[in-house]
């Protein structure tokens, strides 16, 4: 590949932790922390040689100021090297990616941290009393809903611009649980031959009973049938089909990678991952939110010249 290629040199995460499960007792910036010193330790670069880090974060209230500078300075990279956040809510980690790698492309970085944290399970809820509460009840607000999972266009949960997908493209109650269904069995067959095993950073948790290891995702759930997603009441409208089961989960974690030109990555002896050829973002409806992923790789095909069909692997 030529020396001006932009590669990914390494990548790593850490287990996926579920909604108040192994990794629930840590802020998102420990995690990112966590993420950011292995995949520097995978390129064989040194903390010193970070050029700049880009995290993406969405659940950011009562993180502290720029969460991403806390799991950089964490993750022993110097004072020297800036660090900043991005909210592009699901496409925040992808989004960091486009960034390290346009700063490279223009001259600005030479080697880019980037990557996302989350922690769904420390999301606080949080209440205005600036003015203080004259009278009657005070209502707490649940920062992981408002911040992460409402659609404030319309004002209504993620989870019915689902219903609103399944509605306009007829995607039944049974495609779904099906798809689901598939979805988990793959996840559990995957784990089971330890195929994430190389991609995951163990994390080191201080419970009461003492220092604890996660080094599984917790989210799949081992077993589950369309039988069992069958039973399940629809979570948004009760007349709906999107269930807890065949919906998105709620997930605690980090990943990150690391950016350089194939030239540096040469003089590292570091072998590529892979390189970027091409990246797109394209807004939708909010409404069908879901589907911004359909004209958004249409876009990245047309700039890299590819078509569907040039595409061994896809991952959604």
């Amino acid at each position: 590949m030529p020396d001006t290629d932009i590669v990914i040199a390494s990548a790593a995460r850490t287990p996926v932790g579920a909604f108040n499960g192994g990794l629930a007792s840590l802020p998102a910036h420990k995690l990112g922390e966590v993420a950011i010193a292995e995949v520097l330790r995978r390129a064989n670069v040194e903390p010193k040689d970070v050029t700049e880090v880009i995290l993406g974060q969405i659940l950011a209230a009562g993180e502290g100021m720029n969460p991403a500078r806390q799991a950089s300075i964490g993750a022993g990279i110097p004072v020297e090297t800036t660090a900043y956040s991005v909210n592009q809510v699901c496409g925040s980690g992808l989004r960091t990616v486009a960034l390290g790698f346009q700063a490279i492309r223009n001259g600005d970085s030479e080697i880019v941290v980037a990557g996302g944290q989350e922690s769904m399970s420390l999301a606080p809820h949080c209440i205005h009393l600036r003015n203080g509460v004259r009278m009657g009840d005070a209502q707490m607000v649940d920062t992981m809903i408002k911040d992460g999972l409402w659609d404030v266009f319309n004002g209504y949960h993620m989870g019915n611009t689902a219903e609103n997908v399944a509605q306009r493209w007829q995607i039944t109650r049974e495609q779904q649980d099906e798809f689901a269904a598939r979805s988990q069995t793959k996840a559990e067959a995957a784990q089971k031959a330890g195929r994430f095993n190389d991609e995951i950073v163990p994390v080191k948790v201080t419970t009461r009973r003492g220092e604890a290891i996660v080094d599984t995702d917790e989210h799949p759930k081992h077993g589950t049938t369309v039988d069992v997603l069958s039973k399940l009441r629809p979570a948004f409208d009760k007349n709906g089909t999107v269930t807890a089961g065949n919906a998105s989960g709620i997930n605690d974690g980090a990943a990150a990678v690391v950016l350089m030109t194939a030239a540096e990555a040469e003089k590292r002896g570091v072998k590529p991952l892979a390189r970027i050829v091409a990246w797109a973002t394209a807004g939708v409806d909010p409404a069908i939110m879901g589907t911004g992923p359909i004209p958004a790789s249409r876009l990245a095909l047309k700039k890299a010249g590819w078509s569907a069909k040039d595409l061994d692997l896809v991952e959604a």
